[in-house]
C-alpha cells in the first residue's frame, strides 16, 4: 500500500506519486480554505498585517500536510510558528507594538487545515467559527470583563469549581446508614439551584431594574420569602398608592416566579412526577399573573424618590455560603423525607414537604424528585409532596406583608395567596380525580 494515503493514519516519508480520491480531497483542502477565509476576513477588516490571503494559505497548507502525513503536519506547524515570529518581529521593528493575537490566529487556523487533511470537518469548523467570534467580538469582551466586578468573578470561578472541581471528585451511589445520602445526586441540586439564582443575576445585570414587576419576578426566581420582605418594606416605607400598587404586583409576580421555578427542579428531576403535578402548577401560575396583571390597589400618586425601586433587592445571589445553605437543606429534607415515609407512610413525608417548603421550597422540590428517581417514593406521591412545599411558600410570605400594617394591601394579597393555595390543593384533587379514572377505564373492576 502506497503510504500518505488520506485516513491510513500512516506519515508519508517520500515524494512518490499517491492516487488520492479527487473529489474527497478537494473537499477537505476546499473546506481548509474557506476556514482559512473566513478568520481572515476578519482579520482584513481590522487591517492587520496578515490577513485574508495570509489565513487562507496558512490553512491550505495546514490541510495539504495533514493529507501527507503527520510528518508533515508537524513541519507545517514549525513553519506557521516561524510565520508568526517574523510577524511579530516586524511589528516591533515598524509599530513598536505585537500580534499575539492574529499570531495564536494563525497557529489555530494551521491546526484546523491539519484537521480538514485528514478528514474531519465539524470539528475543525466549530474551532474556526468559535476562533473568529472571539476575534470579532473583542470589543464586547473587553467591556464585559471591564465592567466584571471582582464578587462576581469570584462567583463565576466558585461555581465552575463547584461543578467540574468538586461534582467529580464525590462518591457515587449512596452512603452511610442506610444508604439514605448520595452526595453527587445532593451536589447536582446545589449547582442546579445556584446556577438558576446567577443567570438570574446575569438577566438582573442586563436589564436593570425596569420597575418593581421585573424586581419582583427576577427576585422571585431566586428566593421568593426575601423579595417579598423587600417588596413589603419598600411598600411600608413609601406609603403611596403607587408604591403600594407596585409592591403588590411584583409580589403576584415573585409567586409567579417561584411557581415556574419549582415546576422546572422537578420536571429535570422527575419528569413523570411533573406531570402530575402540571395541573397544580398551571392553576396557581395562572392565577399569580391574573393578579399580578390586575390594578387591584388604585394608583394615583407617582412613585416617592430614592433609588429605583428593587435595585438592593439581590445582592450577589450566588456565594459559597449560598450552596453550603441549599446543600444542607437538601440533605436535610432528603433524609427527613425518606425517614419519614419509611416510618410513617406518605403523611410524614407530606410533613416534611409542607416545613421543608418554608424554609427552602426549591430545596423540598429538589428532595422530593429525588426521592422518586431513588425509588422512595412513588411519582403521585413526589407530586403531591412538591405541590405542598409550593404551597408553603406561597403562604409563608403573608407574615411579611401583614407587618406592613396596610390594611387594603394585606386584604389584596391575603386574598390572593389564599385562592393561590386552594387552586394548588385543587389541582392535587384533579390530578387524584383524573388518575382514578383513567384506572378505571383500562382497569374495569
Amino acid at each position: 500500500m502506497p503510504e500518505g494515503l488520506p485516513g491510513s493514519g500512516v506519515a508519508a516519508t517520500t515524494w512518490h506519486a499517491v492516487e488520492w480520491p479527487y473529489l474527497e480531497m478537494l473537499t477537505r483542502f476546499a473546506l481548509a480554505l474557506a476556514l482559512g477565509l473566513l478568520i481572515g476576513l476578519e482579520r482584513e477588516r481590522r487591517k492587520k498585517e496578515a490577513g485574508l490571503r495570509t489565513f487562507g494559505f496558512v490553512a491550505l497548507l495546514g490541510g495539504v500536510s495533514g493529507a501527507l502525513g503527520d510528518g508533515y503536519a508537524y513541519i507545517s506547524l514549525g513553519l506557521t510558528g516561524m510565520l508568526a515570529v517574523f510577524l511579530n518581529w516586524q511589528e516591533l521593528r515598524t509599530h513598536e507594538g505585537t500580534e499575539l493575537t492574529t499570531s495564536a490566529a494563525m497557529l489555530v487556523t494551521c491546526l484546523a487545515g491539519i484537521l480538514c487533511g485528514k478528514g474531519h470537518t465539524l470539528t475543525p469548523a466549530a474551532v474556526m467559527v468559535g476562533s473568529t467570534a472571539l476575534l470579532a467580538w473583542k470589543d464586547r469582551l473587553q467591556g464585559f470583563s471591564v465592567g466584571l466586578t471582582e464578587n462576581e468573578l469570584r462567583s463565576a470561578l466558585l461555581l465552575a469549581i463547584l461543578a467540574i472541581v468538586i461534582y467529580p471528585a464525590l462518591p457515587q451511589g449512596a452512603i452511610g446508614p442506610g444508604g439514605l445520602i448520595e452526595p453527587r445526586m445532593a451536589w447536582a441540586t446545589v449547582i442546579l439551584i445556584a446556577g438558576i439564582g446567577f443567570v438570574n443575576y446575569v438577566l438582573w445585570k442586563k436589564y436593570g431594574a425596569r420597575g418593581i414587576a421585573m424586581a419582583g419576578f427576577l427576585g422571585g426566581l431566586v428566593n421568593s420569602s426575601v423579595t417579598v420582605n423587600e417588596l413589603a418594606t419598600r411598600a411600608a416605607d413609601s406609603g403611596t398608592p403607587s408604591q403600594l400598587a407596585a409592591s403588590y404586583q411584583g409580589i403576584m409576580l415573585a409567586t409567579a416566579a417561584m411557581t415556574i421555578r419549582n415546576a422546572v427542579i422537578l420536571a429535570l428531576l422527575a419528569p413523570s412526577a411533573a406531570v402530575l403535578a402540571a395541573a397544580s402548577y398551571a392553576l396557581m401560575l395562572v392565577a399569580s399573573v391574573l393578579y399580578g396583571g390586575s390594578r387591584a390597589i388604585d394608583a394615583t400618586a407617582p412613585v416617592s424618590g430614592g433609588p429605583p425601586p428593587g435595585e438592593n433587592a439581590l445582592a450577589m445571589p450566588f456565594s459559597l455560603w449560598s450552596a453550603i445553605k441549599f446543600g444542607f437543606i437538601f440533605l436535610a429534607l432528603h433524609v427527613a423525607g425518606a425517614m419519614t415515609q419509611k416510618y410513617f407512610g406518605d403523611i410524614g413525608f407530606y410533613a416534611t414537604s409542607l416545613v421543608g417548603g418554608t424554609v427552602s421550597s426549591a430545596s423540598a422540590v429538589a428532595a422530593a424528585g429525588t426521592l422518586y428517581s431513588a425509588h422512595e417514593i412513588s411519582a403521585e406521591t413526589a407530586a403531591r409532596g412538591a405541590v405542598l412545599a409550593s404551597i408553603a411558600s406561597v403562604c409563608i410570605n403573608l407574615p411579611f406583608v401583614l407587618r406592613v400594617r396596610h390594611r387594603v394591601l394585606s386584604t389584596r394579597v391575603s386574598v390572593a395567596i389564599a385562592v393561590i393555595a386552594v387552586l394548588g390543593v385543587a389541582g392535587i384533587l384533579l390530578q387524584d380525580w383524573a388518575a382514578a379514572a383513567l384506572r378505571g377505564l383500562f382497569h374495569p373492576v
